[in-house]
This record gives C-alpha cells, structure tokens and sequence, in this order.
C-alpha cells in the first residue's frame, strides 16, 4: 500500500533562461536556457506575443493587438530583467508595457524553431 508521499510528484522546475543577448541591430533576441538550450524570436514576433493588458483583453484573455499591424522591421531598442522571472523590453515603436516572464518567452522562442 502506498502512502501519501508517495504519490506526491515534484512539481516540475521552471524554466528560466541563463543568458539573453540582443543581435546589434535589434532585430532578434537569443535566450540560453538553465536546461542547455537556445532559442530565438524576432523581435516583431516578440511584439506579436507581447502579455500586457493592452495587447490582451484581461477578462477573456483574447489577443487585442492585431499581428498585422506590427511592422517586420521593428527592433528592440532596449532589454531589461524584471525580478528573477521576466524580461521587459522597449521596442522602436515605443511599446514597453509588456512583461514577459521566462516560460512565454520559452513557448514564444522554441515555436520560432
């Protein structure tokens, strides 16, 4: 018969990135990840996705912003860690108010392939 603890399961460790470095033009972002791996977005894509409430209703958690309209050519013009969990960034078109914690960036990046 088991017990209890037994059939506790560890909670899987979240992921979190180890380095994150953006291309010299802006264009791209490469994260380095605590399990070995490297990923890479766009930084349009990274705008895509961005979580904030502006680009995402809160209550129904439908994207608002529309893919089409953030231009190819948009750059990240600055990168800056939120805590030990998120990266924020400033992007060429002014946005800032998205907060992008390690686990969207990771499904964000590995999808780019």
């Amino acid at each position: 018969m088991s017990n209890f603890w037994d059939r506790i399961k560890p909670a899987p460790k979240p992921v979190s990135a180890t380095d994150a470095k953006l291309s010299a033009d802006g264009e791209s972002l490469t994260l380095t990840w605590d399990d070995g791996a490297t990923t890479t977005a766009t930084a349009q894509v990274l705008r895509q996705q961005c979580p904030c409430a502006a680009c995402v209703d809160e209550w129904t958690a439908k994207r608002t912003l529309d893919p089409s309209q953030v231009p190819a050519n948009l750059r990240v013009l600055q990168m800056q860690p939120v805590g030990n969990y998120a990266l924020a960034f400033v992007f060429s078109d002014q946005h800032n108010t998205g907060i992008y914690p390690w686990k969207h960036l990771r499904d964000i990046t590995q999808s780019q392939g």
